[in-house]
């Protein structure tokens, strides 16, 4: 009984650090960098970190932090969210908030699957899941809510592409790819080090 009262409080405990590093991280530099269209955040690494390390709910906690800072973004401090809440505000915030508590939830998920047969590459590949589930399912709601709107076919005018998977890979370009990279090597190797640390 003492035993699991302490596991419960040592999981509380380190799932509020992991909550505070993402909304420190939302709130300065580090977190949201601010361009023309998406902004490049690199908050899908305490997700994945928060995913690996406390496992598919810690992980779909830490990925509803990430979406409760996004959604606030759309709240005059990030053009793209902001004009986004100013077409449907109840798309905005599914947009927001449940891609990244399935992008937690999955990447903790994918952990515990790859983790018995793979020790180091569970991290890995763990890590690298977590941002690329956080662009699919972004990206998958932003042009179920969105992409039908002047807003969103200005930007595929621009790009010049005819259908939304174009626009997609248009849109998310570069970008995507620097999120992604990030989190495999940030997110790889601090999760590794924690679990090692944790003997987890």
């Amino acid at each position: 009984m003492k035993n699991t009262h302490s596991q419960k409080t040592l999981f509380m405990v380190e799932l509020a650090l992991m909550v505070a590093i993402i909304f420190i991280m939302a709130f300065t530099p580090l977190g949201y960098f601010q361009t023309m269209g998406l902004s490049i955040t690199f908050l899908t690494v305490p997700v994945a970190v928060g995913a690996i390390i406390l496992g598919p709910k810690g992980g779909a906690i830490c990925g509803l932090a990430f979406g409760i800072t996004s959604f606030m973004q759309c709240f005059g401090m990030g053009a793209f969210g902001t004009m986004l809440f100013s077409i449907n505000p109840l798309g905005t915030a599914i947009t927001c908030i449940i891609p990244r508590v399935l992008e937690g939830l999955l990447c903790g998920l994918i952990f515990q699957a790859l983790h018995k047969n793979m020790k180091n590459g569970a991290y890995l590949i763990a890590s690298l899941a977590c941002p690329l589930l956080n662009t699919l399912f972004f990206m998958s709601s932003l042009v179920v809510f969105f992409y039908n709107t002047d807003y969103i076919q200005g930007f595929v005018s621009t790009f010049g592409v005819t259908n939304p998977f174009a626009f997609v890979v248009a849109f998310v370009g570069v970008q995507g790819a620097i999120e992604a990279i990030v989190c495999f090597l940030l997110a790889g190797a601090i999760s590794r080090a924690l679990g090692t640390a944790l003997h987890k």
